[in-house]
């Protein structure tokens, strides 16, 4: 064995983790977009079902969980839909898109809390 092995041995067990890791995205990346197309065909169960998978498929991508909060929003399902959002923000703090989805929704949801008094 030459000292070049033992590197090329580390970088054959690492290589395959960073393509799996790329191909997961790129699979959550279909399914975001899958999900936006749909929902412009006004079928949000599909759209939801579409960002759910993202998610699944690669839990570090923000701006599915993002889509997930705004369609947890749509369903009524505002816990869902918060902590959807609050991931989103935990993935991507400086996300602005992110951001102000979220602040609309609080906004939207203490309005609502004010009008059921």
């Amino acid at each position: 064995m030459d000292h070049k092995t033992p590197l090329l041995l580390a970088l054959s067990l690492i290589m395959p983790v960073a393509i799996a890791d790329a191909d997961e995205r790129s699979d959550a990346k279909a399914q975001v977009e899958f999900g936006i197309t749909v929902v412009q065909h006004n079928l949000w169960q599909e759209e939801l079902y579409r960002w759910q998978r993202a998610v699944e498929i690669d839990p570090s991508y923000a701006a599915a969980w993002n889509n997930l909060g705004i369609a947890y929003e749509h369903e009524g399902r505002f816990d869902e839909a918060r902590e959807a959002y609050e991931k989103a923000l935990e993935l991507e703090p400086q996300n602005l898109m992110i951001q102000q989805n979220y602040d609309l929704f609080q906004e939207i949801q203490e309005v609502s809390i004010r009008a059921n008094r």
